[in-house]
Formats: C-alpha cells, structure tokens, sequence
C-alpha cells in the first residue's frame, strides 16, 4: 500500500478550550523558585520573597506584527516571548514568568499550534522562566498572541526611563538595523514568490539579518554583566522601535538633552553590505529601523572605566542640558542634526508587517 503522507490536521475544538491548555503545556516545567503554583489552577501563586516585581505586557496581531507568509509559528512563539522579556530586562530585572493567552481562527489545526507552542517552550527554556497561565480563544481575524511577562528585582537596583542626567553616557548594547533589514530581505523574496512560487530564494547572504527579524534574543546577558561590573544604568529602554524613538523617550521623560555620533554606531557588516545593496543609507536603518531589542541605556561618566572595552556595550552618545534638544553628530562633517522618531508607531495602520 502506498504511505499516505497527508500531515495530520487535528481540530482544535474536538479538544476544547481547557483540553487544549492541558495538551499545549503539557511539557513545560518549573524551573523559578518563586513560582508556587503555574498553570494548572484558576490563578498562578507566586512568591517573590522580598523583592519588587515587574509586569509587562505586549499584544501581536497577525498582518500587523507578523506575516505568517514567511514567520514560521516555532519562530513566532520565541519571539513573542523574546517581546515581553526584552521589557523586563530594560528595567535591569530577571524575568521569571510569563502567560501566554492566544485567538486563533479555525483555519489553525492542533499540530500547527503545538508548533507555536514550542517555540515558546524553546524560549522558557532558555530564558529560565515559567510559563504559568493564560488563556484561548477563536478569532475571526487570523491569530493574535498576548504575552505577559513577569520579573522581579531589588528595588535599588530597578532601572527607569525618566532618571537620565546631564553629562551621562549613552550607551547600548549589540548592534543596530539587523532586524529591519532581515524584514526588507524577507518581504522582497515573497513578492519574487509571488509572481514566480518556482522561484527559491537564496538567502545565505543574509543569514544574519534574517536571524535577527525571525529570532531575535533578548539581552539577559547585559543584567547579569552589569551587576558583575557593578554599574547601575542611570536610565534604561529597549530598542523595540527604533533607536532615535527610544532615545527620545529617554531624553523627553528624562528632561535633559542628548548628542548621538554617528561614526559611534555599531553596524554589523552585513547590515552596511545590503544597505548598499538596497541603496539605503545605514545610519537611517540603524536610527530608525526597530526590533533588534537591544537596549539602550545612560550611565555616570564615573563608571565608563568599568565598561570600556567590553564586546558588548558601544558609548554612542551623551547627554545634555534640554534647551540643546536632541541631536545627531554627523560623521565627518561634524554638523549637529535633530533627531526624528521615525520607528514603529503602534496605532499607525500604515505601518508594514513585520
């Protein structure tokens, strides 16, 4: 007999709603301490002991966030994770929980979103936090996700955007524009596809880029490196929507000033390559293009010794009184530029998927 290859489609409604839960988290396991009782009950327990918590949240809607076209649901499930937690550690905090709540249209069998739901089992994993609640709905408009992510910290330690100073330096961490141009690349081959689905893109010139728009990592690793170096950030955000939004958001909450370099930033050299290849100008793609998930923070001039050299972390800029505004220093030239929010705007329904 031949082998029927068809995939499997499981409904989800033959399972309902609490079968469902049951099923998608069924391999997750607890691994925080503070986390007394997960999923499984009509509330999570959880025991923080002593220290101050930190709740974020964040919602994706299929065609606005994301392009099912080319985002693959293990992909998506990690990175909606990454979102949330990325916002955790802009606070310099530990991310130790999340809930995840999703609709989703009958078009979605079980197998499809056991795939989503692995994604966010790859990245509770190595995140070490615990998946402890949530919820499932249908939707008639494709898939949206929410994701709330849970961190705790010492209080001292906690980070905020509004207490920048003058003279602080500007520091963040990576590099920038990856992620924007892994979307240009990604949304150009699919409209190859488009009008040729024989044709098959070569995309190993852009692994890089692509890596960072499909799965990007939030910067864990910078709370930890920066209470081992002993620096508390004056002032801290991540770069979710652009470089120039958050630095403004930091400069206007903050009440100061700031003056970017542009000889400062850091570019991978396949974001220079394709921004040539797309005739792009980089410092545009790195101030404005959004989701590297970087962060983006200030620091005393009296901590640079303990940062200076390290991979990680690039002075980009400092801060200033006000009445200077907020300004880019052009390379070469050496002209002073005012920065625009040129990022992502949530409630713009021009914005691209992404």
């Amino acid at each position: 007999m031949l082998e029927d290859k068809t995939p499997q489609k499981t409904d989800i409604a033959s399972l309902g709603e609490f079968g469902l839960i049951s099923h998608l988290t069924q391999y997750f396991t607890i691994q925080q301490d503070s986390t007394i009782k997960g999923v499984g009950d009509d509330c999570a327990v959880l025991d923080a002991k002593g220290l101050k918590t930190l709740v974020t949240t964040d919602l994706l809607v299929e065609g606005v966030h994301f392009n099912l076209s080319y985002m693959p649901l293990k992909h998506l499930g990690y990175k909606a994770v990454m979102v949330n937690l990325s916002d955790v550690y802009a606070m310099n905090a530990e991310a130790s929980q999340i809930t995840i709540s999703i609709a989703l249209s009958n078009r979605f069998p079980l197998e499809t979103v056991e795939e989503l739901y692995s994604g966010i089992q790859l990245a509770c994993e190595k995140y070490n936090v615990d998946l402890i609640g949530g919820d499932t709905t249908s939707s008639t408009k494709g898939l949206l996700i929410s994701v709330t992510a849970i961190g705790h910290a010492e209080d001292e330690k906690i980070t905020y955007r509004n207490t920048a100073k003058e003279n602080d330096l500007l520091v963040v961490t990576g590099d920038l524009g990856a992620a924007y141009l892994g979307f240009q690349v990604l949304e150009r081959e699919k409209q190859v596809f488009e009008v040729d689905p024989n044709n098959q893109p070569d995309l190993d010139a852009y692994t890089y880029l692509i890596e960072r728009q499909l799965k990007p990592e939030a910067r864990k690793d910078i709370v930890r490196i920066l209470n081992d170096l002993e620096v508390i950030p004056t002032s801290m955000i991540d770069i979710s929507d652009g470089l120039s939004s958050e630095t403004i958001h930091l400069c206007q909450q903050s009440k100061v000033g700031c003056n970017i370099y542009e000889d400062k930033l850091p570019l991978d050299p396949q974001v220079i390559s394709t921004c040539e290849e797309f005739d792009l100008n980089s410092t545009t793609v790195a101030l404005s293009g959004g989701e590297d998930y970087e962060l983006l923070f200030t620091i005393a001039q009296s901590d640079f010794d303990k940062i200076k050299g390290n991979p990680h972390l690039t002075v980009i800029g400092h801060m200033t009184d006000e009445a200077s505004g907020m300004n880019l220093i052009t390379r070469g030239a050496n002209q002073s530029v005012p920065l625009t929010a040129q990022g992502w705007n949530a409630l713009l329904e021009k914005n691209t998927e992404s």
